[in-house]
């Protein structure tokens, strides 16, 4: 079992992922809606919503009563719509990681355009694959992919902590995001466009068009490949505080006596114009061979 948990990257731009919660919440109503109304109305819903490619290319028009929205604005309701609650756990697990730096890159707004374009450019792959399908397609699957592609392109060196046969390990996005999306190509070609239920090259076209589309929708400064990243982790040389009188020295380091300072050691032998450490500027009387007055029992001086 191989499950993301969370990534290394905190937001820099942006207070809050409002988008990213609010597409989580919608996607998690329509699901409760969709469990609430039982199996008829689920499936009812599904083909009405859902992106069917044949109807979106023209070739095969709905039923009348079937007609909810145009086949055209289906690209868009279908992403909205999932088949079960592990569907829907996955999709919302990847854009929870994943999503808040991608928005945190781009602006609010512009997070929102970009996840459906993405979801768009996946729709119409799929479709453009399989032109004479029948089936409808649903799921967050080809814009969550598109936000992949674009935490690819932004923070591939960041850390990413996944869940391996329960136990956490941290690996790179890179290596991540390298293996889904590697994944994803191996089943299109071994098991078909739609090989188990799964519309693999929308996952595809999603991954293409988030890698793409973030470099146009990015805001300005917002440096690719990680490459602030690379420049914070270079090694500065030592440089002293400032409170340190000599170069190089530590605050574990004391520095060292001056000989001819006043007060001289008692190892030293006191200078001849100083007999026994006396100073000519004492008024009060001779001093000891430490420079201190000699005091009586009593300890004060009167």
């Amino acid at each position: 079992m191989f499950l993301p948990l969370r990534d290394d990257n905190p937001l820099n731009r942006i207070g809050f992922q409002f988008v990213t919660v609010g597409l989580i919440a919608a996607c998690t109503v329509v699901w409760i809606v969709q469990a609430i109304g039982g199996d008829q109305f689920d499936s009812e819903l599904i083909f009405r919503l859902g992106m069917i490619p044949v109807t979106v290319l023209g070739e095969l028009r709905r039923e009348p009563e079937m007609i909810t929205v145009t086949p055209w604005l289906t690209i868009v309701t279908s992403m909205f719509l999932h088949g079960g609650f592990w569907h829907l756990f996955g999709n919302m697990l990847y854009l929870w990681i994943f999503g808040d730096n991608v928005e945190d890159s781009m602006g609010h707004w512009r997070f929102a355009l970009f996840y459906l374009l993405c979801g768009a450019v996946a729709g119409l792959t799929h479709a453009a694959v399989e032109p004479a399908s029948q089936v409808p397609t649903i799921g967050a699957s080809g814009a969550v992919s598109g936000v992949l592609g674009a935490y690819f392109m932004l923070h591939p060196r960041r850390g990413v902590w996944i869940l391996v046969f329960f136990m956490p390990i941290r690996f790179p996005a890179w290596a991540v995001l390298g293996l889904w999306i590697g994944y994803q190509v191996f089943n299109a070609l071994v098991a078909g466009p739609a090989g188990g239920g799964v519309a693999w090259y929308a996952h595809i076209g999603g991954f293409a068009a988030g890698a793409l589309l973030v470099v146009p929708l990015k805001k300005r400064g917002v440096p690719l490949f990680d490459r602030g990243l690379v420049r914070s982790r270079r090694r500065t040389p030592y440089r002293p505080p400032p409170e340190a009188e000599t170069p190089g020295l530590g605050p574990w380091e004391e520095e060292a006596a001056d000989p001819e300072a006043d007060g001289d050691a008692p190892w030293q032998e006191p200078p001849a114009a100083r007999p026994n450490g006396s100073d000519p500027q004492d008024r009060g009387g001779a001093r000891g061979p430490w420079g201190r007055r000699p005091r009586g029992p009593w300890g004060r001086r009167d």
